[in-house]
């Protein structure tokens, strides 16, 4: 028997935050962060936050609760560093469209 964590098919609050989170540090060191670099490999933690996301929102249970409300702020949280994570990814290539003409 493995633990929660390890079982895809139960939804686990800490594994879709664990990833959420690590796609987060993958992704500034990819974009090399102060200098912000156009790489395409930040697709791979964009998608590792969006199936964190999805693993977090499993998680929510129909009726209220405080559980629920902590799964809800668990949720912003995911979106706040997807945005990040975007960015990071769209943020040079602005910058390479806006300089070019």
């Amino acid at each position: 028997m493995r633990p929660r964590i390890f079982n895809p098919h139960l939804p686990s609050l800490v594994r879709g935050n664990a990833l959420v989170l690590l796609s987060l540090g993958a992704a500034l060191l990819l974009s090399h962060f102060p200098q912000n670099r156009a790489t395409l490999l930040l697709l791979f933690p964009t998608v590792a936050a969006i199936l964190g996301t999805v693993d977090t929102v499993r998680c929510m249970r129909p009726r209220w609760s405080f559980y629920h409300g902590g799964v809800l702020l668990c949720v912003y949280m995911d979106l706040m560093v997807l945005c990040m994570i975007l960015f990071l990814f769209l943020y040079p290539y602005m910058l390479w469209i806006a300089y070019s003409h």
